[in-house]
This record gives structure tokens, sequence and C-alpha cells, in this order.
């Protein structure tokens, strides 16, 4: 969960209220406001062939709790149809990466946000 600047978080609440949550937080040393983002969407749309490479837990890795979600995932694509008209979201199975739409890429960049690296997927 990323800590961002309450800039961040009202715009992605304006943008997408329902597929964000903020929790605001105090960061020592920055009289700012901040807040912790939390994707509430979670969606099954890895395309596991479009992608690089992927990998995933199995019973013989010895972590039953994870048997079925993607130990790694090299070149992340998605599938688009699986996705609908959610504008932010994590990957099932593989919620390393945060994935925001096109139009909340080019708003966070409008805003001058720092600190992300967009990469198509």
């Amino acid at each position: 969960m990323p800590i961002v600047h309450v800039r961040v978080a009202e715009l992605l609440t304006q943008l997408a209220p329902e597929e964000v949550q903020v929790i605001p937080v105090e960061v020592p040393g920055h009289p700012e406001q901040y807040s912790i983002l939390v994707a509430t969407k979670l969606i099954e749309c890895i395309d596991d062939t479009a992608s690089r490479e992927v990998e995933r837990w199995t019973a013989e890795d010895g972590r039953p709790e994870k048997v079925g979600q993607y130990r790694d995932v090299d070149g992340l694509k998605i599938d688009p149809s699986k996705v609908g008209d959610a504008k932010l979201f994590r990957t099932w199975g593989w919620s390393v990466a945060l994935i925001v739409s096109e139009d909340l890429k080019l708003a966070l960049e409008a805003l001058g946000v720092t600190g992300m690296r967009f990469t198509e997927v």
C-alpha cells in the first residue's frame, strides 16, 4: 500500500471513488498531509499467454496457502476484456502491480506526481 500526498488521494477518490480507499497518516518530518492508498478491487486478469513468463505456486513448493497464485510474472500483460471499466486495481494472484487506466495515468502526470513509473500492460 503506497503512501501518497493528499492531492493524489483527492484526485484518485474523485476519478475512481469505488476503487480506492484512502487512510490519512502523518509522516514524521513532513507537515503536508499524506494518505495510505488502498486499491479495493482485485481482478483476475493476467494474460498468461501474452505475458513473457509466468510461474505459479504448486503444492510441491510447500506453501499450500499460495497454490495457484503467481509466484513470478515477467513482462506482465493483462486481458482487457476481464477488466471492464475498472480504473484502478490490483491483479489477483500477483498483487505486486497496481494497475491504473490511461485516463488516471494522464491525470496523475498532469498533477505533476513524482515517484511513479508507468508501464503499459
